[in-house]
């Protein structure tokens, strides 16, 4: 029997972030897959703002955003013009170090993410398959069949379960999957185009019983198509290209040079009911599906793993007790029920027929999103919801107090000032305290007393504009989100904030 603190159950992009977190902080992990490689296509396109920001704990953003296409605007068309462009730059360029959507596959993502894993010497393990597991004696037991066929033994102090929508371990645990699929078949195809909507931008065309959406990406003209099937058809898995209506790809006035790649699916709108079971823990699709609708899908799941894995090394290096592990669950699936609930609402606005609803969506809708992003509040908005950025854990079980207008639980507002990027030390998987204006002695002494870096950010009024207070403490968690704001600069706040969840340093 082998022995690792953490099984990975599936290999896409959540167990591999996840794999790479812990390994990263000297966590024995183990990771499987049955397939027999990474896909060959992929349905998730879009890296966020958010993902790329947590990317920069592992070096990992600079190389997947050169590697990606960068989609600077969002062109909404309706009746064969734009009707509405939504530039990000403006907006983002304030709020964080990736002002904009990136295209990068997810075939092409989950290779990066595999060849990184492998130079930090662990190495997916291919066409290996979960038969069935037991949670028992203070650890779990997994029956694994490898490749040849043959049976093995496996114990870890914890198992993720990081395996899709159809996620075996869920269903070996018999956690509920609440929710429901759409009427709807969704189509995905990469293409090559040319026309005046190839042009490097996302684009999104509704038209009377019809909507489709363009990812550019890769050399010009090559794009992915992402559009639904009208008709419910029971022979939707055999359709191709021509079958499907291509009155909004029309629309765009652009065509279709080359299909390299066409598939559909059904959507799924569903949250477990459950994250964690005793030491199993359900994680990106296994945990949550939803329309893929803002392509907010695998971006959740890496911030998923992302949560999971810095409290999973906490409690296996014995710095917190294995209540801080309930945590998962309480912050991911609030979000998760918020985004299934926002994308549900959206997904039925374009999907839905009929002559009211067309006359909103080609009439209205356009409108009202070219009034709206004229102001900067709305912008500002709206893209911290795309980016992720907006995503906090005020109210959880972490969270505690605020300063200026930033919460516990909230993402550290990014600013750049002078060459000054108060985001670098968040780098670090990490504990650590940042001060916006002077510290006192006493703040350093306690700092230093107990191994906490202490990052002093000397005041601007740009720390003000962001909403951080002067000489204020921030208490950064090791997945850079604050865990404490407080106005008064003490040691023994911070003392008693490691107390209340028995984590030492």
């Amino acid at each position: 029997m082998t022995e690792h603190d953490v099984l990975i159950v599936g290999a896409g992009p959540t167990g591999l972030v996840l794999a790479l977190w812990l390994v990263a902080q000297g966590v024995r992990v183990r990771i499987i897959d049955r397939n027999v490689g990474p896909g060959s296509t992929s349905r998730a396109m879009v890296v966020h703002a958010r993902t790329l920001e947590l990317y920069r704990q592992l070096d990992l953003a600079a190389p997947v955003v050169e590697a990606g296409h960068r989609n600077p605007a969002i062109n909404l068309w309706a009746r064969g013009k734009v009707r509405a462009h939504i530039d990000f730059a403006p907006t983002g360029e304030a709020l964080t170090p990736f002002p904009f959507v990136l295209v990068y596959p997810q075939d092409h993502h989950e290779r990066f993410l595999a060849a990184r894993l492998e130079a930090m010497g662990v190495v997916v393990e291919r066409r290996t398959e979960l038969v069935d597991l037991e949670d028992a004696n203070g650890g779990v037991t997994a029956h694994l069949r490898r490749p040849d066929g043959s049976e093995e033994l496996c114990a870890a102090q914890y198992l993720a379960g990081c395996d899709g929508a159809r996620s075996p371990v869920r269903h070996k645990l018999a956690i509920g999957f609440s929710g429901g699929t759409y009427n709807q078949t969704f189509y995905v195809a990469d293409v090559e185009a040319s026309g005046s909507a190839a042009n490097g931008q996302a684009h999104v065309s509704l038209e009377s019983s019809d909507f489709v959406a363009l990812l550019a990406y890769g050399n010009k003209g090559q794009g992915r198509l992402i559009g639904v099937v009208r008709d419910e058809r029971e022979d939707a898995e055999r359709l191709t290209f021509e079958d499907v209506s291509h009155r909004a790809i029309e629309g765009l006035g652009f065509s279709i040079d080359k299909v390299n790649w066409f598939s559909t699916y059904r959507v799924h709108h569903r949250v477990a009911d459950r994250y964690r079971q005793g030491r199993v823990f359900l994680l990106g699709d296994a945990a949550h599906v939803h329309s893929p609708v803002g392509g907010q899908g695998m971006n959740t799941g890496i911030g998923d793993a992302i949560n999971l894995a810095w409290k999973l090394a906490a409690v296996l290096k014995g710095r917190a007790p294995d209540r801080l592990l309930d945590s998962y669950e309480d912050e991911r699936i609030a979000f998760a029920h918020q985004l299934v609930e926002t994308t549900d609402r959206l997904f039925t606005f374009v999907t839905t027929e009929g002559r009211l609803v067309d006359f909103a969506r080609l009439w209205i809708a356009p409108t009202i999103a070219t009034f709206a992003y004229r102001i900067g509040s709305v912008r500002e908005f709206l893209f911290r919801i795309v980016s992720q950025t907006q995503l906090n854990y005020r109210g959880g079980p972490l969270s505690r107090g605020d300063a200026g207008r930033v919460h516990g639980g909230d993402r550290l507002p990014w600013v750049s000032e002078g060459g000054l990027d108060n985001h670098a030390s968040l780098s670090a998987i990490a504990w650590q305290v940042h001060v916006y204006g002077t510290a006192s002695d006493d703040l350093r002494r306690w700092c230093l007393t107990r191994g906490l870096p202490c990052h002093v950010f000397p005041w601007v009024e740009a720390y003000a504009t962001a909403g951080l207070e002067n000489d204020a403490v921030y208490l950064m968690r090791p997945d850079s989100y604050v865990a404490l704001a407080a106005g008064e600069q003490t040691g023994e706040g911070l003392e008693a904030y490691f107390a209340e969840h028995g984590i030492s340093l």
